[in-house]
């Protein structure tokens, strides 16, 4: 992923989302071999390189390489965009993370990747009460800072 086409342009963030999004989906035996351990120094490997590749072409402002389980889908999702955390393009609530092991061990020990369990589902009573209560539990995003002025600001991965 860190080598593969980079678009950082902030006045066409579809362009970005279309060509910076990746996922990863490995069958039930890959995802037996993989270590949260290894994964997770991947996606450190890969925001490090992704910062050197954004200084390299000259991208001036703010960019952030974040990692998502997306568990519809069953994949392990990652993109770059030229948003800060705060305004990364979800259509749902989401919440900015700096627990990447979570995310990655919730990835792979999820016993029925891009399946909703029967008894998982809800009656639409249920959802007009919960909506009614309070949202719900957000999405955890990890975010890594890896825009031009990555690494010299206080309190920045």
């Amino acid at each position: 992923m860190a080598e593969e086409p980079l678009t950082l342009n902030p006045a066409d963030r579809r362009v970005e989302v279309e060509t910076n999004t990746w996922l990863l989906g490995p069958d039930e035996e890959g995802r037996a071999s993989l270590s949260v351990t290894e994964v997770v120094a991947a996606f450190h490997r890969t925001a490090a390189a992704l910062r050197g590749r954004v200084r390299a072409m000259g991208h001036r402002g703010v960019a952030t390489f974040y990692v998502w389980h997306d568990a519809q889908a069953g994949q392990l999702r990652c993109s770059t965009g030229s948003v800060p955390p705060d305004a990364l393009p979800f259509g749902g609530l989401y919440a900015a993370s700096d627990d990447l092991d979570a995310i990655v061990a919730e990835f792979l020990t999820d016993e029925s990747p891009g399946f909703v369990l029967w008894s998982d589902l809800e009656d639409v009573e249920n959802q007009t009460e919960q909506a009614e209560t309070g949202p719900e539990i957000p999405l955890r995003v990890w975010v890594s800072d890896v825009g031009d002025e990555a690494g010299t600001r206080p309190g920045r991965r």
